[in-house]
């Protein structure tokens, strides 16, 4: 059981929202530690950005679009490739080998916090370089969109698992038209 205190420390924070309120049953931050509390939502936060794009990624391609062109220089098509788990093993591991390098450039070099960058919050990515609007909001106006983003993708977090988990039992097809 977490202490009160630890969770009077968090309570208040932007995510601790109605049904659950301040959810931590494995009491990852039970001591009250506000920046690992920081170091754990910068994570969920960018975890729930790429599981946003890996839904409509996975929708597009089980709706049949793909990328134009060839994935590596013998001609193997993107829509050769397929789509869930079956498409890991078809990419050529030419392919596979850019997929890492583009992912890890990201990881290292981009997807992340610059300190002195004026960024407003853990997981503002715009390091001073695009604002697309975001300083034009009001404070309460900005908080509502970053707890919309929370929500957003802590669903699609548990969409894409499901996702995944029906495309492991076969029955991956039987929820899009069609099919």
């Amino acid at each position: 059981a977490q202490s009160g205190t630890s969770l009077k420390a968090f309570e208040d924070e932007l995510g601790a929202q109605p049904p659950l309120g301040f959810f931590d049953p494995l009491g990852l931050v039970a001591d009250g530690d506000q920046e690992k509390f920081d170091r754990l939502r910068y994570v969920e936060i960018k975890h729930g950005r790429i599981c946003m794009l890996g839904v409509v990624g996975y929708l597009v391609n089980k709706a049949g679009i793909f990328l134009p062109g060839d994935i590596d220089l013998s001609g193997t098509k993107f829509s050769d490739i397929g789509s869930g788990f079956a498409a890991v093993s078809n990419i050529p591991s030419a392919g596979l080998a850019q997929l890492v390098l583009f992912v890890g450039a990201l990881e290292l070099g981009f997807m992340k916090d610059i300190e002195g960058t004026g960024n407003e919050f853990v997981g503002d990515f715009r390091n001073g370089f695009i604002d697309y609007g975001w300083d034009s909001f009001d404070e309460e106006t900005k908080l509502n969109k970053r707890a919309i983003e929370l929500n957003q993708g802590r669903a699609a977090q548990m969409g894409l698992l499901g996702l995944m988990v029906h495309d492991q039992l076969g029955n991956v097809d039987q929820f899009f038209p069609g099919n």
